[in-house]
């Protein structure tokens, strides 16, 4: 426990960062600064950075004060935050007139103490599938490149190497090459939604890029069996899924998906097959249980339309379909998550726990996967024209609620295996490879 609280850091803006021992590190909450519990800083786990934050001053409490005052040394700092990990507070700045757009990174609060960094975060789940200490980098090109030879007209699997793996470093298509666990398999080069964040398409005249290419084609349904069927079959823990950062909407393309899981399950019964997917195709998700589909990750940044929409922007759909297809694959007895999208100062807030609240008892809901927002918190707010974010619970407190009147539920950051959805989720498998 801490006797006292971390101090701030800032940039000089030429790479270096230091602290200032004037001033006490701080965590925002919607556009507000608050001094962060001392209970809630924990050690910035292995695989997390610090970014600098051009054009914008950190905000600290004064030591011999007790006032929050700006560091005006050099520009803020804040955390990158790996996965498996979720973030309890936005790095506090104030942003100067003329700063550019953040990239669509997460920006968790960070201080320094006794020569470590901390960060207010908890560890939401113990799976260690993107752990940075577990990946070999010579093991995965060399797994790259006999998919590669394995694979040699397979557009999907080029992609998924070439692209995801070996340029993006993409954690999922870096598991794959190692032949284990959660297998990605984008299929759709277009998208039903205009999402404000997304990572895979930005318009020309937006401040921002998106971090990733597109996928550029259609692949065929004989395209992803001949490489999923495999993995499904050898793979420790298997999971395919559909849908992925690197792509547009999956349920755009449910008939080659609804065709390749026929297929896939005529070779093989092992493991689960997901899909990560914006909900609003409920008609496609149906069709695709029918097929064998054992679980569904619907994303979204709020349990509330009206917060909902003017993220997505969605075409031909709306925030009533995600509803409903979480009900559809719940009605197959099948697995029902939610990517969501943790902002703290707006998922904690009164009217944000209702709303999630209702959606859990509505669709039966058996898994938040709750996930860092990767966003520049002035421009995300400024979008969806939220100025005011209303009474807020704490991060830390609306997850305690949800777990006290929802003891079924399960909290995490991934997509759960067929043997960890069947058997003891939260304990780990006779052998360990897998959870911590």
């Amino acid at each position: 426990m801490f006797t006292q609280s971390p101090y701030i850091l800032y940039s000089d803006g030429k790479g270096n960062i230091f602290e200032d021992d004037t001033l006490y590190a701080v965590g925002r909450a919607g556009w507000d600064a608050f001094p962060v519990p001392a209970d809630e800083w924990i050690e910035l786990p292995d695989g997390g950075n610090l970014y600098e934050l051009p054009g914008r001053r950190g905000i600290g409490i004064d030591v011999a004060t007790g006032e929050m005052r700006l560091c005006e040394k050099g520009w803020a700092v804040a955390a990158f935050i790996p996965p498996a990990h979720t973030g309890l507070y936005i790095a506090a700045f104030e942003t100067l007139p003329d700063a550019p757009t953040l990239p669509l990174f997460c920006y968790t609060a960070v201080g320094w103490l006794n020569n470590k960094n901390y960060v207010p975060a908890v560890r939401i789940e113990k799976d260690i599938r993107q752990e940075c200490a577990g990946y070999d980098d010579q093991k995965i090109e060399t797994g790259a490149h006999n998919l590669l030879q394995a694979y040699p007209d397979n557009r999907l699997v080029k992609h998924l190497m070439e692209n995801c793996c070996m340029t993006y470093n993409c954690p999922a298509a870096r598991n794959f090459s190692l032949g284990r666990w959660e297998c990605p398999v984008p299929t759709s080069p277009a998208c039903n939604a205009n999402c404000i964040g997304c990572i895979s398409f930005q318009p020309e005249e937006e401040t921002i890029v998106s971090t990733q290419d597109r996928l550029t084609f259609k692949p065929m349904a004989e395209e992803i069996v001949e490489f999923t069927v495999p993995h499904l079959m050898n793979a420790p823990y298997p999971i395919v899924s559909f849908g992925q950062g690197c792509e547009g909407e999956p349920l755009l393309m449910w008939e080659t998906i609804r065709e390749s899981i026929l297929q896939i399950r005529k070779h093989t019964d092992k493991g689960s097959i997901n899909i990560n997917t914006n909900g609003s195709k409920p008609d496609a998700v149906k069709a695709l249980c029918e097929a064998g589909l054992n679980s569904i990750r619907v994303s979204t940044n709020s349990a509330r339309k009206h917060i909902y929409e003017p993220y997505y922007r969605p075409n031909n759909y709306r925030f009533e379909d995600i509803i409903e297809s979480l009900k559809v694959v719940t009605g197959f007895g099948g697995w029902t998550s939610i990517n969501y999208f943790v902002f703290p100062g707006m998922t904690d807030s009164v009217e944000e726990y209702e709303a999630l609240r209702k959606l859990i008892i509505e669709t039966d809901l058996k898994m938040i996967q709750w996930r860092n927002f990767n966003i520049d918190p002035d421009w995300y707010m400024g979008k969806i024209g939220v100025h005011e974010t209303g009474e807020m619970l704490g991060m830390k407190q609306m997850m305690e609620l949800i777990r006290e009147e929802f003891p079924q539920l399960r909290f995490g950051y991934f997509n759960p295996s067929m043997e960890r959805i069947k058997g003891d989720y939260e304990h780990d498998f006779a052998g360990g490879d897998l959870y911590v």
